[in-house]
Order: C-alpha cells, then sequence, then structure tokens
C-alpha cells in the first residue's frame, strides 16, 4: 500500500510532536508515524518540563505558535520559577505535570490538527533517489512517498537497555526498540556512534514515610509557560519531597560497582555528564557524605512517584538495598528499578543550521537523534525541523535564529558547528547573549517572526501586539514622570532605600533593587492608574515592563556587542574556500573547517580548534 504526502515525521516524541504540529499548521499535508499512539509525546524520563535554560527553551517554542508550553500549562500538577534569588536573564521556569494527562492532551492536539494524519507502524527503511528523499517504507510493507522526511527517533534506534548484568533490547521499558533504520541511513553516508542516558526507580507513594522528608511545595502566582490568554492551572498542585543518601547507602553502592555496567565494560557508550547516575556520583565525588534527591510525583491520581537524582543500572537488588537506607524509605515498595538504556545517534555536524542533512537533501533530523538530551531541547529541535520542511516542501527560504535571537538558535548552532562527544544539554552558561533571551520576552523576539512566516496565528499575535502596547504605556510614563523629593522621600524610608536630594525621572527610581512598580505605586496615584489601567495579562505586563526599566543598561550594552559580533554573521565563506590548500591555516584548523563547511566566518570561529589567528587569515582572504 502506499500513501503520498507532502512530510513524513518518524517517531512521535517530543521533536515528533512539535515537527509535525507545525508542519501540519503551516499547511503541508503531513504524516506523523509512530509505534504506539498510546505513547505520543511520552515523558520517558522525568514528568516534568522546564528548567533552567529548558523552560526558556519551552517559551520560544511556545513564541512561535508550538504547542509545548500550552499542554504543560493544561497538564501541570506543580509550577516553580527557579534561579529567584538571581537576575531575570536567569529565571527559568519548571512544570511537574501529570505524565498520562500530557499524553492524551497532545495525542487530542495532534488529531484536531488539520492537514495532520498519526499512523501506527515502524520505519525501517528510508527512499532516496539522487541524493534526495523520497520518502520511507514500514515494517508492515506501507511505503510513504512525502518531499521531505523528519527523523525524530528518540532512543529507540537499536535500543539497548541495562539492569545489573541483564540487558533487554527496547528503546523504553516495556517498549520495542528500531531495528534496521540505522543500517539505512548509514547507507546514505550519514554516520552514527551510540549514547547512553538513564532514568531512576519509581516508587510507590503508599511505602513512603513523608514525616522524613522536607516538603518543597509549588507557586500559585501568575507565571505560566505559554503567552496566550489562558486559563489558570485546573489540575490539584502537589508538592514534592527532598532528603538525601547516606553513607550507608554509599557504602552498599560501591560494593555494587562491580555488577554496574558503567563500570564492568558492559555499556561502552557515554552518558549525560551534568545528569549522571548515583554509582557515577559516588564515584566521582568520593568524599560527599551526602547527595540531595527529590521525590516527585508522576500525576494527579496516581501512587508512582519518580525518584529525580538516582539514575542507576545497578541490579535492582543493590538499588532497593541501597535506598532502604535512607529513613524515608526503609519500608520502600517499588514499581520498577532504574535502567540505563544505549541508543544511536548520528552526528549533528552533518545537518545545516535548518536541521536538514547535507548528504541528503529533505531529510531532516531532530531530538536525541542528533546527540541532545532533554524533552525542551528536543522539542525545540522539533519546531524548528518542522518549519524547515514545509518551507523545502513548497519553495520557501530557510527559517534559521541565531545565537542572539533564542536558546533554540544557540542549540543548533553549538550541534550543528561543535558537534557533541556527550549528551547535550542546554545550560544559561552556554548562552552569550543571555541577558537578550530572557524568559519573559521570547514572544518579543519571536512571536512577529513566526506570524510573518504563517504558524503564529491572528489570535496569538494579537494578544502579543496588544501586551507590547501596554508595556510601551508604563515605560513612556516612567521616563517622563518627575518625582519630586518633597512628595517622594517618605516613601523612600519607608521601604528602605536613600531620600532624593534632587527630583529625578521615576525610571531611576525604579532602578533601584528595593523598589519595585508594585511598591512605588501607592505613593504615586498617577503610576498606580497606568498600572491599573494594564487590565490585559496584568501582573506579566508590570513584571515585563519592571525588567526593561531596572535592566536598560545591560540589555542595551549586550545588544550592542551581539549587534558588533553578528556583522561576521555576514561574512559568508562556504563553498569558497579548498581549506585543505590553505597553508597558512593550523593542521586542525584545516580539518575542522573542511568538516563543518561553515556558513559564515562567525560559524567558523565557534569551531572547537580553529583559532582567532585561523580567523584573521579567512578575513584577509575574504578581504577585509
Amino acid at each position: 500500500m502506499d500513501f503520498k504526502y507532502d512530510i513524513v515525521v518518524i517517531g512521535a516524541g517530543h521533536a515528533g510532536c512539535e515537527a509535525a504540529a507545525a508542519a501540519a499548521n503551516l499547511g503541508s499535508k503531513t504524516c506523523l508515524i509512530t509505534m504506539d499512539m498510546n505513547k505520543i509525546g511520552q515523558m520517558s524520563c522525568n514528568p516534568a518540563v522546564g528548567g533552567i535554560a529548558k523552560g526558556q527553551i519551552v517559551r520560544e517554542i511556545d513564541a512561535l505558535g508550538g504547542q509545548m508550553g500550552l499542554i504543560t500549562d493544561k497538564t501541570a500538577i506543580q509550577f516553580r520559577i527557579l534561579n529567584r534569588s538571581k537576575g531575570p536573564a536567569m529565571w527559568s521556569p519548571r512544570a511537574q505535570c501529570d505524565r498520562g494527562k500530557f499524553i492524551w492532551a497532545w495525542r487530542e492536539v495532534l488529531e484536531n490538527t488539520n492537514n495532520l494524519h498519526i499512523w501506527q507502524d515502524t520505519v525501517t527503511e528510508l527512499i532516496v533517489k539522487n541524493h534526495e528523499i523520497a520518502g520511507a517504507k514500514t515494517a508492515w510493507g506501507v511505503t510513504f512517498y512525502a518531499k521531505c522526511v523528519i527523523l525524530t527517533a528518540g532512543t529507540f534506534l537499536n535500543g539497548l537497555m541495562h539492569v545489573g548484568k541483564t540487558m533487554l533490547p527496547g528503546g523504553r521499558m516495556a517498549e520495542p526498540a528500531s531495528y534496521k533504520l540505522t543500517e539505512s541511513i548509514e547507507e546514505l553516508g550519514i554516520s552514527h556512534s551510540r549514547m547512553k542516558t538513564g532514568t531512576p526507580v519509581r516508587i510507590d507513594e503508599r511505602s513512603i514515610h513523608f514525616e522524613d522528608m522536607e516538603i518543597q511545595e509549588g507557586e500559585q502566582d501568575f507565571h505560566k509557560f505559554s503567552f496566550m490568554d489562558t486559563p489558570p492551572r485546573k489540575l490539584k498542585q502537589l508538592p514534592c519531597w527532598t532528603c538525601y543518601t547516606n553513607n550507608e547507602v554509599h557504602d552498599i553502592l560501591r560494593q555494587g560497582l562491580p555488577e554496574s555496567p558503567l563500570f564492568n565494560g558492559q555499556i561502552q557508550s557515554i552518558g549525560p555528564r551534568y545528569c549522571p547516575s548515583i554509582e557515577t556520583k559516588i564515584v566521582t565525588f568520593p568524599d560527599k557524605e551526602q547527595h540531595q534527591l527529590f521525590l516527585e510525583p508522576e500525576g494527579e491520581n496516581t501512587r508512582e512517584m519518580y525518584l529525580n537524582g538516582f539514575s542507576s543500572s545497578l541490579p535492582m537488588d543493590i538499588q532497593i538495598t541501597a535506598l532502604k537506607k535512607i529513613p524515608a524509605f526503609r519500608d520502600l515498595v517499588i514499581y520498577r528499578p532504574g535502567y540505563a538504556i544505549e541508543y544511536d545517534y548520528f552526528d549533528p555536524t552533518q545537518l545545516k543550521h535548518n536541521l536538514e542533512t547535507k548528504a541528503v537533501r529533505n531529510l531532516f533530523f531532530a531530538g536525541q537523534v542528533n546527540g541532545t538530551t532533554g524533552y525542551e531541547e528536543a522539542a525545540g529541535q522539533g519546531i524548528i525541523a518542522g518549519i524547515n520542511a514545509h518551507q523545502n516542501a513548497h519553495g520557501g527560504n530557510p527559517f534559521t535564529l541565531s545565537r542572539d535571537e533564542a536558546y533554540i538558535g544557540v542549540l543548533i548552532d553549538d550541534l550543528v558547528t561543535k558537534g557533541v562527544d556527550e549528551p547535550y544539554r542546554m545550560f544559561t552558561s552556554r548562552a552569550e547573549y543571555r541577558i537578550l533571551l530572557r524568559m519573559d520576552d521570547a514572544d518579543v523576539r519571536l512571536t512577529e517572526k513566526s506570524y510573518l512566516l504563517g504558524l503564529a496565528k491572528e489570535d496569538r499575535f494579537k494578544i502579543y501586539t496588544k501586551k507590547q502596547h501596554h508595556i510601551q504605556h508604563i515605560l513612556e510614563f516612567c521616563k517622563d514622570f518627575s518625582v519630586k523629593p518633597a512628595y517622594i522621600n517618605h516613601a523612600l524610608e519607608s521601604l528602605g532605600t536613600t531620600p532624593l536630594s534632587r527630583g529625578c525621572k521615576l525610571k531611576e527610581l525604579i532602578g533601584r533593587p528595593q523598589i519595585t512598580l508594585t511598591n512605588i505605586a501607592p505613593y504615586i496615584p498617577q503610576l498606580q492608574e497606568v498600572l491599573d489601567n494594564a487590565t490585559f495579562l496584568h501582573d506579566e505586563v508590570i513584571e515585563a515592563a519592571e525588567i526593561l526599566l531596572k535592566y536598560e543598561g545591560y540589555i542595551g550594552r549586550e545588544r550592542i556587542i551581539a549587534d558588533k559580533l553578528k556583522r561576521l554573521e555576514n561574512i559568508k565563506i562556504k563553498g569558497k574556500f579548498n581549506y585543505n590548500e590553505l597553508q597558512s591555516l593550523s593542521t586542525e584548523a584545516r580539518q575542522k573547517l573542511s568538516k563543518i563547511d561553515p556558513e559564515t566566518i562567525a560559524q567558523a570561529s565557534r569551531i572547537p580548534g580553529v583559532s582567532p589567528s585561523d580567523i584573521n587569515v579567512l578575513l584577509v582572504l575574504c578581504g577585509r
């Protein structure tokens, strides 16, 4: 049997769902192929979305017109803003979700998206003609012809799970692996390697002594992931809990190391440095007497709980024995042990910035197959791949984001320029312009771009423009309104800040750390009236305006730096040089530049092994 589509998406994880939804909403006839329709958008590990830098990515996905933020808000059972003690560039939203409801919310969205069909099957082979994708074949003998194909297979390609010496094939616990597809791709000249990730034990809530744990409540303010004017969270809000390992736990884990797949040679692939297994922690930090663990609910009504911080592939009896030495888990009962999983990925330097493969036209990769880890990183790649597959299918221009426009831009540039030697996870420290990439301004950076593209719809654009109107009104008032010492000094003293010796503009006062728009407004009736008139997304508008007022200087300076460096982004060098013939470059630079074939001087400057002197050589050769 044959079918014809504009775009076929292989895999319905976080990358695949965003890719399929974006392509279909842009108008491409799209088919999403998944091995199990009941696991669409499955949270393979922790049922949480967001976190440091990851939360910013979800805000960017939403600003572009993606779905992850909306679905997270709909299914959240706890919401928090991390890094509140730091500046707004570091604030990061995070939500604990109901795992089951998250899946069904995604399925409801996809099943009701125009131009989008879902097919349950396993893809075993890609169809390529003259170095251009033509479609895919499945295990059931169905052929899908397509103008573009997006591969988002997650951990399923030749997936192998480990619990002690027991090894089972699979892409997730109780789910089969996908075979033959990697081999089909390698025949196209695209190389692959192996990576490893892990997940912790799942615990029966009824066996836990919560009196021996510290409670961690969520927050109930206005913050959420989506910029849309959505209703407040409807699900029951639940706490998380924290506790610590101890020396007894560590002693049992050390005794079990000879049986650990990570240390006995059973697992050869590389795992995530920033989310290590518990056995890796005790080896890497032998002097540390305890490690913090976070116990998190899996859903609104389930007894299953997730033990964050205790990823392991040790034999299950060692996992259980060690955990029982923690007072809160002395009567521990588990649903299943932690396990590690090895899977195939493809070197992302084989991709262009639009996530199309260099070897095969109209074949796109997104998610963990590119060597990343995390739902958010996968979804960010997915929406970009979906947009660009649509653009290719209909003769449009590539859609890419630069490093000063989005964390998604940083993510993709890092992947295609630097490659990966371990599962890639996003951090705020990876972004050199993080003051410009705040969680509050993702819509300012991206919504108009997406609206012009056709993905962000009219309703979203109207919300964005209305919100910006209110913000600008507050900013203009604060920049124009003068305050006099006689009228404001008593208020300043009561708020714990130095009185004025002379008059000043209100924006100068807002710059003080003790002063906010809301705590000074009761003393300035005109300001209170302006804030009261901002009835649309009231709290969000006030927060965004205050950040712009307080950090105006920092934001302006970083914008100047970004604009200066962006000039290098405009110097195109792709196809201009045979790097192997440029003896004035270092040997490593010649090798790296030949492999990556960067688009611009700026991209070349970010390639590891390409020195500033190598960049100067290229600038001279370009006549600069």
